[in-house]
């Protein structure tokens, strides 16, 4: 068996450690916040210092495939996690009323969805390393730069130096540093091809306030586009849920958001999420801008060292698939390791990364240009633009059509939560053509015009 190491001790980090040493490997984990794993979820959500991880407080969903993933790969995480006050949820018990059939399918328990806090599910997820036979996880512990054996093509990556001295030699070193992670640098720092990134600069900036009470009656699609902003509201665990509001980062006027008196006002201005703020706050307004949605692909060169999760690529988290695509991730290099560990890993790795998860990356990234144009339509005053392409059609009367048709429903709930490709979902017979009839081609108005949530900012 193989000595791996594994950088960053976020949810990609800790699974991909579990996951590897119980496989038999001699895992290290090094994580650069020093902060201990609180003895409680509330401890860690109150006081965790994850200064790593700018959105460790931010709303997270775990999809029904990042559920699943758990039940299959880490099952005692999930069990944890209901411990902790973690609860499932079916949407289907939430479709609208618009939908009549409401006869259950075969299959139905794969929209099982599991509601918890990130900062529940890391310190379970934590709790859990920490007591693993065959894993070391070290906090405090900054990696300065890279150790390697070889020269140009021959060169490899065989382990670590961290700030204080200390050095780890691996036969595999696992980039788990999310999406601000430090390899390209480390590359660069020691003389290798730091590979390239496809980058698409931060387009939207989120506002978010947790509340704690009885669970708001779900009124509306968790993700709504209201005009020029949209609205996220997703269920916690322990009786919690978050309420995001996202607006295009050059929408100056939206900045004032983040004062809890203009974010109530806005919230309030739509009826069907005005309820979701009968809650006692927890948090307060909670900024989050710079998010960019990028594709790593580093040098074919460089063996001995694999990007997983956000290190390797991330999204806009609005459509909630950062955790699912991770977990997806990690579940791939567990399986990638056990059949190819040696000469050849690399790209295999890249082969399987590209195979079964950049049509999910892709898709995110097509879906969050057409969201900017549209909302920095409505705040031009101008029309917005019409999709052009069949898929571009298809995806515009998806969420129309998802509401008058209980199958149509469950084809868009297996494509947001990550159950199956958006391209393989809708190529399936009649399907595309179904939704086009029921969703239409023009967008529907927007909830809230321009005008009216101006207005709401400045009362």
């Amino acid at each position: 068996m193989a000595r791996i190491l594994v950088l960053g001790g976020g949810l990609c980090g800790l699974s991909a450690g579990l996951m590897l040493a119980r496989d038999g490997h001699a895992v290290s984990l090094l994580e650069r916040d020093a902060a201990p794993v609180p003895d409680s979820p509330e401890r860690a959500w109150a006081g965790w210092a994850r200064g790593g991880v700018p959105q460790f407080k931010q709303a997270h969903g775990l999809m029904p495939r990042a559920r699943i993933v758990l039940e299959e790969e880490l099952p005692e995480v999930v069990g944890a996690c209901l411990e902790a006050g973690a609860a499932f949820s079916d949407p289907l018990a939430s479709m609208p009323p618009t939908i009549t059939d409401r006869a259950p399918r075969a299959g139905d328990d794969r929209f099982r969805t599991l509601n918890v806090r990130r900062a529940v599910v890391e310190q379970v997820l934590a709790r859990i390393a920490d007591a693993e036979p065959g894993l070391t996880v070290r906090r405090g512990a900054a990696v300065e730069r890279l150790r390697t054996t070889g020269m140009n093509g021959s060169a490899r990556v065989t382990g670590v130096r961290t700030g204080d001295g200390a050095e780890f030699a691996a036969d595999l070193v696992v980039d788990a540093m999310g999406r601000g992670s430090r390899l390209p640098r480390l590359l660069a720092g020691a003389q290798l091809d730091p590979g390239r990134d496809d980058v698409e600069a931060g387009r939207f900036v989120y506002y978010t306030r947790f509340f704690r009470g009885a669970e708001p009656v779900l009124r509306a699609p968790r993700l709504c586009h209201v005009g020029s902003l949209s609205i996220v509201t997703i269920p916690g665990d322990n009786g919690t849920w978050s309420v995001t509001l996202f607006a295009a980062a050059g929408d100056r006027a939206l900045k004032q958001l983040r004062d809890p008196r203009t974010f109530a006002a806005v919230v309030g201005g739509l009826p069907r999420h005005a309820h979701w703020l009968e809650g006692e706050p927890i948090s307060g307004v909670l900024p989050m801008g710079g998010v960019t949605d990028r594709l790593r692909a580093p040098a074919p060169s460089t063996p001995g060292v694999l990007s997983v999760g956000d290190a390797w690529g991330c999204t806009n988290p609005s459509v909630g698939r950062g955790i699912a695509i991770g977990l997806m991730h990690v579940a791939v290099l567990r399986e990638v390791v056990r059949e190819r560990l040696g000469d050849g890993l690399e790209a295999v790795w890249r082969e399987r990364t590209d195979a079964e998860l950049g049509h999910f990356h892709h898709a995110v990234v097509e879906s969050d240009r057409a969201r900017l144009a549209v909302a920095t339509a409505y705040r031009e005053g101008r029309e917005p633009p019409a999709p052009q392409t069949p898929a571009e059609r298809v995806g515009a009367a998806l969420p129309q059509a998802m509401g008058r048709d209980p199958d149509v429903f469950r084809a868009g709930l297996e494509i947001f939560g990550c159950l199956a490709p958006a391209h393989e979902v809708v190529a399936r017979p009649g399907l595309a053509e179904r939704v086009l009839a029921l969703g239409g081609t023009a967008p529907p108005p927007p909830e809230l015009e321009r005008g009216a949530l101006l207005d709401l900012i400045a009362a």
